[in-house]
């Protein structure tokens, strides 16, 4: 599926209380994502083998739009292939012990990806995993690889 092809979704079998998801009790509240980003960095890679891309030093675009309710979407336009979007809605919960931003996508609700490396100022919001949290096609073949990703944003 060609939404699925850049963010992917990263369950864990985590306990139960690990896998509570709240608004509330994170670094930041996530109204203040609230708002319009656009990717100065959106980088996908994978250790395992090196297969590593960069959206936009190829020439593509990543852009985020969050509500204050936490319904955020990416639009995802690559330089090599078509553009799409993916949707969810962002919480705080526990990732391997540690708070974390979780996203339940829209597509498949039962899943999450859940970002550990997070920071937010006044004008820039960056998030990034090494949970395997992703997916990207590095081939352009139609399957896509698990991957890690790391994407700065700054405000519109």
């Amino acid at each position: 599926m060609v939404l699925l092809s850049f963010i992917a979704f990263s369950c864990d079998s985590a306990d139960e209380s690990e896998s509570e998801l709240v608004k509330e009790g994170g670094p930041f509240a996530i109204s203040e994502l609230t708002g319009n980003w656009e990717a100065t960095v959106a980088n996908f890679w994978r250790d395992s083998d090196g297969l590593q891309a960069d959206i936009i030093a190829d020439g593509g675009s990543v852009s985020l739009t969050v509500q204050s309710s936490g319904r955020c979407t990416f639009s995802i336009d690559p330089f090599d292939r078509a553009a799409y979007t993916v949707s969810g809605e962002m919480f705080w919960g526990r990732f391997e012990g540690d708070i974390a931003l979780a996203i339940v996508w829209d597509d498949i609700p039962d899943d999450r990806s859940y970002f550990r490396f997070l920071e937010l100022t006044d004008t820039t919001f960056n998030m990034a995993c090494t949970s395997v949290c992703g997916e990207y096609d590095f081939n352009n073949n139609g399957t896509s690889e698990t991957a890690d990703l790391d994407f700065e944003f700054i405000r519109n």
